[in-house]
């Protein structure tokens, strides 16, 4: 039942870790521009992922249920666990980024098409339309 519960406890650190990561990810790309997609970035997501499941899963192991710590199968485990959530979580934002892209742009870098899903999702609610007519008023 302790190894069941410190995995879990893994799961839940290994999924929260691939959202974060990637947020940054997309974020550094946006940043910097680059339009293609960066290796080192995944592999650096995925050694930090693996780094903080496996300090979760060394506490659960040795603080919280006090049996002995092994190295390499839990290792093995938690990026068996990573991999997969990773991936997914990967082309999750993939799909994100493309369905509410602002507009698409040609190879000279001129705006061709504006996006109407990502005008939608930036419209303001109809309780604020009216928010500021009193002020404009006077």
């Amino acid at each position: 039942m302790s190894s069941f519960l410190t995995y879990l406890v893994s799961l839940i650190v290994i999924v929260i870790s691939v959202f974060i990561t990637l947020y940054f990810k997309y974020e550094l790309e946006r940043l910097f521009g680059n339009k293609k997609d960066a290796v080192p970035f995944h592999i650096c997501n995925v050694v930090i992922i693996l780094m903080v499941s496996f300090a979760a899963h060394a506490v659960m192991t040795n603080y919280v249920f006090g049996n002995e710590f092994k190295l390499v199968l839990p290792l093995v485990i938690n990026l068996l666990m990573i991999l997969p959530i990773y991936i997914l979580g990967h082309f999750a934002f993939e799909k994100y980024k493309s369905v509410y892209r602002k507009y698409m742009t040609d190879e000279k870098g001129k705006v061709i098409v504006l996006n109407e899903r990502y005008l939608k999702k930036k419209k303001l609610p109809s309780k604020l339309k009216n928010y500021n007519s009193v002020f404009k008023e006077k």
